[in-house]
């Protein structure tokens, strides 16, 4: 059990993570995006199962297009048999050619089939997984006027600065917050990749761990400002 990322147990520390939001900012543009999250991981465990599942219809198509190649290239070969007193190295030429350019396109035609599958479940997991990324983006916005200098050495205030009105508890909590719905869309979108073997979404996912790590390394550092004063 320790060996895999349990998808239920994720939605549920999340769904733990937005009731504490709700809890301590009721209101807040921070407890609607816990909301969001927690809505998001319920459909990241629903897709991760569809794309898990093997296509039936798309295999079993495939497998009779390509027996359908192979019993093609079965009879040009069988058209063109010779009788032994007809081989020539003309002639031979001219067989090689014709059964090179049928495997040719066979093992095109094959390769095609057998990669459609994992191609469209690689261009779903990519959507998803830029959803994820986009959702990290807006945590950060939040967390971006969270400034704890001006809590600790209150300056002068402009027409343009933004309402502050946590305290110094409050701003440590609301940090500490938006590090744990990071750190759990890392989470999420290691979900997608968990049980789906392809290097193309294994590098997006990777894209999102290190994108919510270099936001969660921005926030603790704020924190620690804040545990230093």
């Amino acid at each position: 059990m320790y060996r895999n990322l349990d998808p239920e147990e994720i939605v549920r520390t999340v769904g733990r993570l937005k009731e504490r939001v709700e809890q301590r900012f009721p209101g807040s543009g921070l407890a609607a995006v816990a909301m969001e999250l927690h809505h998001v991981a319920l459909d990241v465990v629903a897709r991760t199962e569809s794309i898990n599942r093997p296509h039936l219809l798309l295999r079993t198509c495939s497998t009779l297009t390509v027996a359908g190649f192979a019993g093609a290239l079965a009879a040009v070969l069988y058209r063109l048999r010779l009788d032994p007193g007809e081989w020539t190295w003309l002639s031979v030429i001219q067989v090689l050619e014709s059964a090179i350019n049928d495997v040719v396109l066979l093992g095109a035609g094959l390769f095609f089939l057998m990669t459609l599958e994992t191609r469209i479940k690689r261009r779903r997991a990519i959507k998803a997984i830029h959803e994820l990324r986009s959702l990290a983006h807006i945590i950060d916005m939040h967390q971006l006027t969270k400034d704890p200098h001006v809590l600790l050495d209150e300056g002068p205030r402009t027409a343009a600065s933004p309402e502050r009105t946590l305290s110094r508890f409050q701003l440590a909590r609301y940090l500490d917050y938006c590090s744990e719905m990071l750190s759990l869309i890392g989470k999420l979108a290691a979900l997608y990749v968990q049980r789906f073997d392809d290097p193309v979404a294994l590098a997006a996912v990777d894209g999102v761990e290190d994108l919510t790590t270099g936001l969660s390394r921005k926030i603790w550092q704020k924190i620690a400002v804040l545990e230093r004063a």
